[in-house]
């Protein structure tokens, strides 16, 4: 068996597994979904609010609107696409549908127009996200999963460093038209080719070495399915499963926490340390998230990814503990560098945990369910903290609820799961 498993690493090991090229190609589809299509949106708002005058509730209903039609695309459609077309074009589509939205923003003359380019735009944010980057890395990697995932999930927060500010240059210095207009050709000109070049399928022959070894000593869970299981997916019976829903139910409740957070995480800091510094914190924030996904890649692979979850919510909860007690810089800053450590894995996560717990034919529909779930929920976090905060007079009562989301979540992600490496 010794000599057998040799014989099969081999071979593979002396020529670069095409995988580890399908990660930064999923890299570069996650720096321009999320910087264009999740960073992007705040800044659609503010230059369209200078262009038209429109008021900024009409536009933020846009982009609520955005993401929850986006949300519904993913629960819909987006799982059975990457099955049945491949995410080659898939991704090509969805590039295209992001770069047309892009420049439909650019013609508009009516409120109402608004929403018809974001509309077009949510099947490219769809087809990009998070639930996209998963169903693009899986076929690669299963021993390896969540070292590659968490490489390829930190093109989101490339897109935040480099799209979002490069972004926001090119518009203050072309205006909008020529701003949006050269943002479409830069991401049809990189991501076209490299979809074509690098996104194929994944060939019976082509294995990452690290899994021909494991497989012949501990076949994975997800590989012990018949073909008929394929036929027996159910929509219905899937989401009342145990372990749907302690997946689903504490990423929902941790991302709203979070993207409501990271919406007003400057309005919150501001008046304590001034808006440059408020600045710096945001900034301190989305390096944290590089560094934290990173770290949790290195480990989640040899433990319980429920266990690694919860630690991560429990990090994230000490973090806005810190934020809602003290308003001294240096520990705002601490509070931001624990909840940021946190932001990353949020989305890498829970692709992770369907990995190992539901059958591999099923993967793409059942990541794309959670990650739909996940965004009909955040997409509401942004209000629900207005709400808080102008109820209050501030936003300790906000950052309370956010608090207590983490602990929920995880103490949630942990009931199915047994305390012990995987």
């Amino acid at each position: 068996m010794h000599d057998r498993r040799i014989s099969l690493a081999a071979p593979a090991a002396k020529l670069l597994y095409r995988g580890w090229l399908v990660v930064p190609a999923a890299f570069l589809v996650a720096m321009f979904g999320f910087g264009l299509g999740f960073y992007g949106p705040g800044i659609y708002l503010v230059a369209l609010k200078a262009r038209h005058g429109w008021s900024t509730e009409e536009l933020s209903s846009a982009i609520t609107v955005y993401y929850m039609l986006g949300a519904t695309l993913l629960f819909l459609i987006v799982g059975p696409l990457f099955e049945r077309w491949g995410a080659r074009a898939v991704v090509t589509i969805g590039t295209v549908a992001m770069a047309g939205g892009l420049v439909l923003l650019t013609l508009i003359n009516e409120p109402w127009q608004v929403y018809a380019s974001f509309g077009v735009m949510s099947l490219g944010w769809a087809t990009m996200s998070g639930a996209a980057i998963n169903i693009i890395v899986a076929p690669w990697f299963e021993r390896r999963r969540g070292l590659a995932l968490s490489w390829a999930m930190n093109g989101g927060s490339a897109g935040g460093v480099l799209i979002a500010p490069l972004l926001i240059l090119s518009i203050s210095q072309f205006g909008l038209a020529v701003g949006l207009d050269i943002a479409a050709a830069l991401m049809l000109a990189f991501l076209i080719p490299v979809t074509m070049l690098l996104l194929r399928p994944r060939r019976p022959n082509e294995h990452d070495p690290a899994d021909l070894c494991s497989r012949l000593d501990q076949p994975s869970p997800s590989d012990a399915t018949s073909p008929g299981e394929v036929a027996r997916f159910r929509l219905a019976t899937t989401v009342r499963t145990r372990a749907f829903v302690t997946t689903s139910i504490p990423f929902a409740l941790a991302l709203t926490a979070q993207v409501g957070f990271l919406t007003h995480q400057v309005a919150f800091m501001s008046p304590m340390i001034g808006t440059l510094a408020a600045g710096w914190a945001v900034g301190l924030t989305t390096f944290a998230a590089v560094v934290g996904r990173i770290a949790a890649g290195l480990i989640v692979d040899r433990f319980n990814r429920r266990a690694v979850a919860s630690v991560n919510f429990i990090i994230q909860a000490f973090g806005i503990g810190i934020l809602a007690m003290t308003s001294e810089r240096l520990m705002l800053y601490l509070g931001c560098l624990l909840f940021g450590a946190g932001v990353g894995n949020a989305t890498s996560l829970p692709g992770l945990i369907v990995q190992q717990e539901f059958p591999r034919q099923h993967f793409a529909r059942i990541v794309s369910l959670v990650v739909a779930i996940n965004q009909f929920s955040f997409a509401f976090g942004p209000t629900l903290l207005a709400r808080l905060e102008h109820a209050e007079g501030s936003y300790t009562a906000a950052l309370l609820a956010c608090l207590a989301a983490e602990i929920a979540a995880a103490i949630i992600v942990l009931l199915p799961a047994r305390l012990l490496p995987s």
